[in-house]
């Protein structure tokens, strides 16, 4: 079975604020190396360190999310689903758009999923890597709706998972809440800096101690 290795990582041009271009599957599980844990220690370290802010105002309709900012005719759900299932079958009349089976290897446990609307509710949620509500209370509450709704729909900020663990994230940040397995864990918060970075939100002490702790064992791996 084809496993996540902590080698393995989302890479990204990373433009602040800047739209999703587009799903490539060849750039799903690029293989990485130390020079880019490195590197996300370092964009990690330039981040703004602050408390939470609170949490009033916020809304998931404050980021509207399942959009189509690449405009290829798909929403982002259905992008991210194309993008991380594999044997992807779609409804018919959807010009391979709307996923309803296929099989997923789940990031956040190494097992597989099998995916089907036919048979039962969705088991696979798509994952914001930074929790929305997360975002809001660092740094999210100040950006235009526009930013928000690129937030919403970045791939670089969406990976199908178990939806049981999805939901036991919640809005955990890598203070709180980690993929249970741990060969992802370098991977995860990888990509989470990628993202605060992207979007210019800052960490707060727990959360940036957590991960440096955690990229640090990472390079020595």
């Amino acid at each position: 079975m084809r496993r996540f290795g902590s080698t393995l990582l989302i890479t990204a041009l990373l433009i602040p604020i800047s739209p999703a271009t587009g799903v490539e599957s060849s750039t799903a599980n690029s293989p990485a190396n130390k020079s880019q844990y490195e590197a996300a220690l370092s964009s990690l370290n330039k981040l703004p360190v602050k408390g939470r802010a609170p949490k009033s105002g916020y809304s998931r309709d404050k980021f509207p999310h399942w959009r189509d900012p690449d405009r290829n005719g798909c929403d982002a759900r259905n992008d991210i689903l194309k993008r991380d299932l594999t044997m992807v079958v779609f409804s018919a009349g959807s010009d391979n758009c709307k996923v309803i089976a296929g099989r997923l290897l789940d990031p956040f446990s190494n097992k597989e999923i099998i995916f089907d609307l036919s048979q039962s509710s969705s088991n696979i949620d798509i994952d914001h890597v930074v929790a929305l509500s997360n975002a809001w209370q660092t740094g999210g509450f100040q950006l235009t709706t526009l930013q928000r709704t690129n937030f919403a729909n970045d791939p670089l900020n969406l990976i199908a998972v178990d939806f049981r663990l999805n939901r036991q994230k919640g809005d955990g940040d890598a203070a709180t809440w980690l993929p249970p397995y741990k060969s992802y864990r370098c991977t995860y918060v990888t990509r989470q800096v990628l993202v605060k970075e992207r979007y210019r939100l800052w960490v707060t002490p727990p959360e940036k101690a957590a991960i440096s702790k955690l990229l640090d064992s990472c390079l020595k791996d």
